[in-house]
C-alpha cells in the first residue's frame, strides 16, 4: 500500500470516529459537515474529497463498523476452530469477540442498534446487508455444529444465529449503560451460561419432567380433523 492510501485511510478513519460520536450524541440530522470535519481535525473540503455527502460518509461508516465487527467474529471462530475446539467453543468465543468490538466502539454500536429500527433511511438496504455479513459469519458455524452432530438439527440456523447476534447488542448496551461497574469477564460469564444452557437451577428435572407428562396426557386429545363430507 502506497503513502497516499495510507494517509487516506487515516482520514476515514479520523472522519468516522468523528461523525459517529457526534451523530451518538445528538442525531444524524443535527449533525452538521462542518462539525464532523472540525471535531476530525480537518478542513471542510477534505470531507467532500473523501465522501460525496454525509449521507455517503454514514453509510461507509456502517460498512466500515459492522465490517470489523463481522471480521472480528471471523476470526474468533476460525482461531478456536485451529486450537481444536468444537463449535460451540467458537460460538462463546464470537460472543466475547463481540463484547471486545462494543466495549471498544461504544458509540457506534448505539448507533448501530439505534439505525435497525429505522426504516426511513436511505441507507436502509446497505444496513440490511452489512447486518447479513455478521449474522451469516454466526450462521456458518452453527450449521458446521449441526452438520458435525454438536448442535440439534432442530435449531431454526437463521433466526438463532440472529438471536445470538441480537442478545450480545442488546446485553452489551444493558451493560454499558446501567452496569458499568461490571467487568466484561463478568458479561461474558453470563452470557457464555445461557450459550451452554446452563441457567436452570436444581428442579429444573423436575419440572421439566412434569410438563413432558403434562404434554403427554393432553397430546391423544388433540387429533387430525377429518375433511368434511361433500
Amino acid at each position: 500500500m502506497d503513502s497516499s492510501s495510507t494517509r487516506r485511510q487515516a482520514t476515514r478513519a479520523k472522519l468516522y470516529e468523528a461523525a459517529v460520536t457526534l451523530i451518538a450524541e445528538q442525531g444524524f440530522s443535527a449533525t452538521t459537515v462542518d462539525e464532523i470535519a472540525e471535531r476530525a481535525g480537518v478542513a471542510k473540503g477534505t470531507v467532500y474529497y473523501n465522501f460525496k455527502s454525509k449521507n455517503e460518509l454514514f453509510e461507509e461508516l456502517l460498512r466500515h463498523g459492522v465490517g470489523l465487527l463481522t471480521a472480528s467474529l471471523r476470526t474468533a471462530a476460525d482461531e478456536t476452530t485451529a486450537r481444536g475446539g468444537s463449535r460451540i467453543d467458537a460460538l462463546d468465543a464470537m460472543i466475547r469477540a463481540g463484547l471486545v468490538f462494543i466495549e471498544k466502539y461504544p458509540s457506534f454500536t448505539q448507533l448501530y442498534v439505534a439505525e435497525l429500527w429505522r426504516t426511513n433511511r436511505t441507507w436502509n438496504s446497505t444496513l440490511l446487508v452489512v447486518r447479513q455479513q455478521a449474522v451469516a459469519v454466526v450462521e456458518g458455524v452453527l450449521r458446521e455444529g449441526v452438520e458435525a452432530g454438536e448442535l440439534s438439527d432442530e435449531i431454526d440456523v437463521q433466526l438463532t444465529a440472529a438471536a445470538l447476534v441480537g442478545m450480545v447488542l442488546v446485553a452489551a448496551l444493558d451493560w454499558r449503560a446501567f452496569q458499568s461497574e461490571r467487568s466484561l469477564d463478568d458479561v461474558h460469564g453470563a452470557l457464555s451460561l445461557l450459550l451452554h444452557g446452563r441457567v436452570h437451577g436444581p428442579g429444573a428435572k423436575r419440572l421439566g419432567s412434569a410438563r413432558r407428562q403434562d404434554a403427554a396426557a393432553v397430546r391423544p386429545v388433540v387429533r387430525k380433523r377429518k375433511p368434511l363430507d361433500p
